[in-house]
């Protein structure tokens, strides 16, 4: 189809916005595209559509956020394709080789950035500009000297001391004698003036409890109790597209795996250029919560509101992260992981 043929379907409007279009896309593309932004303009308050000719005809001079509402999940359909809506118009007007929203940054200006979970977000291009995203692939990865800690919890209450992993295979128990203290955590052992009754009598079923391994970049847990264990596990929801607070049951007997270091990497460069609020809850991925009691017996179906429950802390990716906000660099003060 040649361009003749194609603008004597579309609007005035449509074909204005068409005259300033940078993208190598396919034609067709780039209308719908603009299309379909034209018609969110237009159920907006009148000058949306003049606020962004006008920023479109003068690059780099002062102009006002042009905002649509966010979709749903975050991207815009275009054909056949879905993806960030300010990337898609900063692709037709401004950088057609843009792959992803880690090569964009919002100027200071912009009071509705990409990233900042408003209901409305800026799509006019000249309020971004174009940056080299930090290559966390070429981060340095070191082992550390402990690969995780583990604490454990009485309802919110942190009870006894934090336990250290040295051992690549670490075992949490309800028991209290530790032969072996530096593989074993034994949780019998560990008393708190604000326990009661029922606290007591569900730590008398953790039994075996649970063994915990690192082995190739990954972690796995495995059931060694007569009952189940319940696991809240950010990365491992994200492997299986569940819910991020998602809960899930590990049958006696039965092991799963809770962590990845190549998906953790992978989650890490779709972050990288969020804002620091959103960098600080990417932290929740070196976390894992592990109830030994049924999560769905209490009213709020998390793992942190049951009477006991352990926090394994992760602390093989963490210099990793505290390495992407070093090149982020922050506006107010040092940023690391464990702010």
């Amino acid at each position: 189809m040649n361009v003749t043929s194609l603008f004597s379907f579309t609007s005035p409007a449509v074909k204005k916005l068409l005259g300033w279009k940078q993208c190598d896309k396919e034609e067709k593309w780039s209308e719908k595209a603009v299309s379909a932004l034209v018609k969110k303009l237009k159920k907006k308050k009148k000058g949306a559509m003049e606020e962004l000719e006008k920023a479109l005809t003068c690059p780099g001079q002062p102009s006002h956020c042009v905002t649509i509402p966010c979709p749903l999940d975050g991207r815009l359909r275009v054909s056949n394709q879905k993806a960030l809506p300010h990337i898609i118009y900063c692709c037709v007007w401004c950088w057609p080789d843009l792959q992803s929203h880690h090569e964009l940054e919002p100027l200071e200006c912009c009071k509705f950035p990409f990233g900042f979970k408003q209901k409305e977000v800026c799509i006019s291009p000249y309020l971004y500009k174009c940056i080299e995203s930090p290559d966390v692939q070429s981060l340095a990865y070191e082992e550390p000297k402990y690969w995780c800690s583990v604490v454990y919890y009485e309802l919110s209450n942190h009870v006894g001391e934090v336990f250290y992993a040295f051992s690549t295979s670490v075992l949490v128990d309800g028991f209290t004698d530790p032969f072996d203290s530096e593989n074993l955590f034994c949780l019998g052992q560990i008393s708190s003036v604000k326990q009661n009754s029922t606290i007591e009598k569900l730590r008398q079923h953790i039994g075996k409890g649970v063994h915990l391994y690192y082995v190739g970049g990954e972690v796995y847990a495995e059931c060694l109790s007569d009952s189940s264990i319940f696991m809240q596990s950010w990365n491992c929801n994200y492997h299986h597209g569940f819910h991020p607070t998602t809960v899930c049951k590990i049958p006696s007997g039965c092991s799963w795996k809770n962590f990845n270091n190549q998906e953790f990497a992978q989650l890490l460069a779709q972050f990288v250029n969020h804002c620091f609020k959103t960098i600080y809850e990417f932290t929740n991925v070196c976390l894992i919560c592990m109830s030994f009691v049924k999560v769905t017996q209490y009213q709020h179906q998390d793992v942190t509101s049951t009477p006991c429950w352990i926090e394994i802390h992760l602390h093989g990716p963490q210099p990793c992260l505290d390495q992407v906000l070093t090149q982020m660099g922050s506006p107010h003060s040092p940023i690391s992981s464990m702010s």
